[in-house]
């Protein structure tokens, strides 16, 4: 459905969480980048992207900064909405098998 869009797609070889909470320096997986969507499956269009070593966070921040290099302060936690309770939360011990 993308093949006329203008974009860059990149592919993490970690989990959604892994991919996110493991910083550049862990060294950890990989990723996939190509400027093309169009291959009949993800194995087609991984075989013919290229494969670079390490956290994606680098490549995003560079992509980042080529659309704007402003940067905002990070606001104070609970500042706006205030503060429910100290991390990680009750909702964490709940179990969905005795509710």
């Amino acid at each position: 459905m993308m093949t006329g869009a203008k974009v860059r797609f990149v592919l993490s070889g970690s989990g959604h969480i892994a991919g996110v909470v493991n910083p550049p320096a862990a060294e950890k997986y990989q990723y996939w980048t190509a400027q093309k969507l169009e291959a009949p499956d993800v194995e087609t269009w991984r075989a013919k992207a290229k494969e670079t070593a390490g956290s994606w966070w680098p490549d995003w921040n560079k992509w980042l900064h080529a659309q704007d290099r402003r940067k905002v302060e990070a606001r104070v936690p609970g500042a706006v909405n205030g503060v429910i309770e100290d991390a990680p939360g009750s909702y964490v011990r709940v179990r969905f098998d005795q509710r």
